[in-house]
């Protein structure tokens, strides 16, 4: 009886990540409530300098709540995948300790914690876009940036920021969850609320950067969206995760140095 708990347990959980993951993975396609949905902003991905690209959008209330929900919603679709085996891990920890019957409610408030963590990060990417589509850098159609130099800056500091000690630290949590969860472990729903929002940020950090890529390829670029969301798994759950990391700031950095002696 105890067994076919933990399975159906462990089952929900999966389900649970699966449907969160597909719902988000939908949303961001279709792109509710935006002006244009990701496979149209992906189709037109070489139509930046099409006239009129540099008026800012109306935001409305309505709208940056909008905005927001994309971002966040787009951090989970992009996100989840990477951190699924940190909270399994942390549920099998918990049927080990004797807490079964708490399994669902604490593996809930821990895998809330992550998704607190990516709404934070969603204000703050909102907000940025708001203010960068009201100075004209940022395309209110397109949602990426207008001008070629611009794009390089950015693509250059996000591969600077691959050999920084905070992206080093960073990236070492999100690859070492069992030594979290064992050093940083709180008792009850709280405390794996807590834990869930402190390894989020780490996690974050890791990547936060890259995030800021969308600006560059567009913020509902279907090919940017994918290939990020692989290379931060790749870059957390594999065992060449180190040098993967390495080897994309230094071709990140040199993508950037060409855009911005190109536009020379």
């Amino acid at each position: 009886m105890t067994e076919q708990v933990l399975r159906r347990d462990r089952l929900l959980l999966v389900a649970l990540i699966g449907f969160l993951f597909a719902l988000a993975g939908l949303y961001t396609v279709f792109g509710v409530g935006m002006r244009m949905t990701a496979l149209e902003m992906t189709a037109m991905r070489s139509m930046r300098d099409m006239p009129g690209m540099g008026a800012p959008g109306v935001w409305s209330l309505g709208y940056a709540l909008l905005v927001f929900l994309m971002w966040w919603v787009m951090m989970v679709a992009m996100m989840l995948p990477s951190v699924a085996p940190t909270v399994l891990l942390y549920t099998a920890l918990l049927r080990h300790s004797g807490k079964a019957a708490q399994v669902p409610a604490i593996a809930f408030a821990f895998l809330s914690g992550y998704l607190m963590t990516w709404a934070g990060f969603s204000v703050v990417a909102a907000t940025t876009q708001w203010a960068l589509e009201a100075a004209g850098i940022v395309s209110a159609t397109m949602m990426t940036l207008i001008d070629t130099v611009p794009g390089g800056l950015v693509l250059i500091a996000a591969g600077v920021f691959q050999f920084t000690p905070l992206k080093a630290a960073c990236l070492e949590h999100c690859r070492s969850p069992a030594k979290f969860l064992t050093e940083r472990r709180r008792p009850g729903v709280t405390g794996a609320f807590r834990m869930g929002i402190e390894h989020g940020v780490y996690c974050l950090g890791c990547c936060w950067f890259l995030m800021a890529l969308l600006f560059v390829g567009g913020i509902m670029n279907l090919y940017w969206i994918v290939g990020l969301a692989a290379f931060v798994a790749l870059e957390k759950l594999t065992r060449w995760g180190d040098t993967l990391s390495k080897i994309a700031g230094v071709a990140l950095a040199a993508w950037g140095a060409w855009l911005i002696i190109g536009s020379i």
